[in-house]
C-alpha cells in the first residue's frame, strides 16, 4: 500500500479523537512567536501540481524547486519551479507508468552538473504489479538542465518497490536510497546505484529485529556509512505497536553490513520512526517520531517524540509533543548554527492541522506557526532554511484550492 494512503489512514485514525482534543488545544496553546512573518508563496490548483509531499532545495539564487506526488497535465505528479515572489513554472508533469513513473512523493537532489535527481514511488516497469495492477514499482528518475527527463532505474519488486525517500549522493556519483517495500521478504531494501546505472541491493530487511518498511531518507556520516530509520520492526513487545514493532535506528556500511543503533520500544521511548536523521559536528543524529512519547495523547499511542542519539548511541527524548504543540511529526527536521531544530507536525497545533516549530538546545519548543486550513494543512515535509535565516516548506493539502502550499516564514 503506497505511503500518502497508509498516512492518510493513521491520521484518520489519529483525527477521531481530534475533535474531542480541538477545544482544549486552542485553550491551553500557548501564544505563537510574534517576531516572524508567515506568507503562503503559491497555492497548488491541481493543473499545476498538487499535494506537494515532499522537501524543497534551493539553488544559489533563491530559487525553490519541489515535486507534488499528484496534479499537472496528466494529474500523476510534477517537478516545479518557483521563484520566491510567486511564480511557478512546472518543469516536467509525469506521464504514465512504464514511461517516466508517476507519483513522485518525496523531493529532489541536485549533482554537480545542475541535474535534478529523485525517485517515483510507482510508475516506471510496467511489468511490476501493485495492488493488482501494472502501474509499476517505481522508479529512480534525472531531470536534465534542459528539462528532459529519464528514468535511470525502475524497481521490479524482487529488489525493491516504492521508493518514498530522498536520494543521497557520494563524491562518485553514486546514489543511495531506500524502497519501504519490495526486496527477498518484501519488508523494504536499502540501495546503491553507480552512474552507470548498475544496481545493487545493499540490505534486504526481513520484519524482525533489523527492521522494516524503511521510508527514510539516508544520511552519511564521516566514514561514508549509511544512516537511517525503518518505520516498523525491531521491538515488538509493545501492543501499541501493534505486533509490527515499533522501528529501528540502523548504520549500514556501504558493502552491505547492517548494525541497528537503536530499536524503539513505544511509550514515552517513541515508536514508528517515518523520517530520516540528520547528523551535527559531533556525530550526533537527531530524528522523531510519528507516535509515541507523552501517554497521554491520542488514546495512549502518543503524539510523537524529537530524540537524540549521541555518537555513544545513547538515546534521549528532547521532546514529547501534547497535541497543542503539534503532533505526529513525519518529516526530518533542520538545525541550524545554533543547535536549535526546526520541524513541522502533520497534525496537532491551535487549529488541528499542523505545525511549524523550533526546539532550543534548551529543550524550548516554540509552535512558529498553526496551520487553519487556508494557509496549508497537513505539511508531511521537512524545512529548508537559506543563508539569511528564512524558512521555507510545503504543506500537502489545504490553500486557496485544497491542493497544498508552498510557504516562508522569515524573522
Amino acid at each position: 500500500m503506497p505511503v500518502r494512503t497508509r498516512v492518510k489512514s493513521l491520521l484518520g485514525k489519529i483525527n477521531r479523537s481530534a475533535a474531542v482534543v480541538l477545544a482544549i488545544a486552542i485553550a491551553l496553546c500557548s501564544p505563537l512567536l510574534s517576531a516572524q512573518t508567515f506568507t503562503v508563496l503559491h497555492s497548488f490548483t491541481g493543473a499545476n501540481g498538487a499535494s506537494p509531499d515532499g522537501g524543497l532545495s534551493l539553488d544559489a539564487v533563491g530559487t525553490l524547486y519541489g515535486t507534488t506526488s499528484s496534479g499537472g497535465s496528466h494529474n500523476l505528479g510534477t517537478i516545479f519551479k518557483l521563484k520566491t515572489t510567486g511564480t511557478e513554472t512546472v518543469l516536467h508533469s509525469f506521464s504514465g507508468y512504464a514511461s517516466d513513473g508517476f507519483g513522485p512523493f518525496a523531493g529532489l537532489i541536485r549533482d554537480g552538473v545542475g541535474n535534478f535527481l529523485g525517485t517515483t514511488f510507482e510508475g516506471g516497469n510496467g511489468l511490476c504489479g501493485l495492488r493488482g495492477l501494472p502501474v509499476g514499482c517505481g522508479t529512480v528518475f534525472k531531470l536534465d538542465t534542459t528539462g528532459h527527463e529519464s528514468v535511470l532505474y525502475s524497481f521490479h519488486g524482487a529488489n525493491g518497490a516504492i521508493p518514498e525517500a530522498a536520494l543521497v549522493r557520494d563524491s562518485s556519483g553514486n546514489l543511495y536510497g531506500t524502497t519501504s517495500s519490495g526486496g527477498t521478504h518484501g519488508d523494504g531494501t536499502v540501495f546503491k546505484l553507480t552512474p552507470s546505472g548498475t544496481k545493487t541491493v545493499l540490505h534486504n530487511f526481513t520484519f524482525g529485529a533489523d527492521g522494516a518498511l524503511p521510508h527514510s531518507v539516508l544520511v552519511r556520516d564521516g566514514s561514508g556509512n549509511l544512516i537511517g530509520a525503518t518505520y516498523e520492526g525491531g521491538y515488538f513487545n509493545n501492543s501499541l505497536c501493534a505486533g509490527s514493532g515499533c522501528g529501528v535506528i540502523f548504520k549500514m556500511t556501504t558493502t552491505g553490513s547492517e548494525t541497528v543503533l537503536h530499536r524503539f520500544t513505544g511509550g514515552a521511548d517513541g515508536a514508528l520512526p517515518y523520517a530520516g536523521l540528520i547528523r551535527d559536528g559531533s556525530g550526533n543524529l537527531y530524528g522523531t517520531t510519528v507516535q509515541g512519547g507523552n501517554t497521554t495523547c491520542d488514546a495512549g499511542y502518543g503524539c510523537g517524540t524529537v530524540f537524540k542519539l549521541d555518537s555513544l548511541g545513547k538515546k534521549t527524548v528532547l521532546h514529547r509533543f501534547n497535541r497543542t504543540d503539534g503532533a505526529n511529526p513525519y518529516a526530518v527536521l533542520l538545525r541550524d548554527g545554533s543547535g536549535n531544530l526546526y520541524g513541522t507536525t502533520s497534525q496537532g497545533g491551535a487549529h488541528s492541522k499542523g505545525t511549524v516549530f523550533r526546539l532550543a538546545p534548551t529543550g524550548k519548543l516554540t509552535v512558529l506557526h498553526s496551520f487553519s486550513g487556508p494557509d496549508g494543512a497537513t505539511p508531511l515535509a521537512g524545512l529548508i532554511r537559506n543563508v539569511a535565516g528564512t524558512l521555507y516548506g510545503t504543506a500537502s493539502t489545504g490553500g486557496a484550492h485544497g491542493r497544498g502550499t508552498v510557504y516562508r516564514i522569515s524573522f
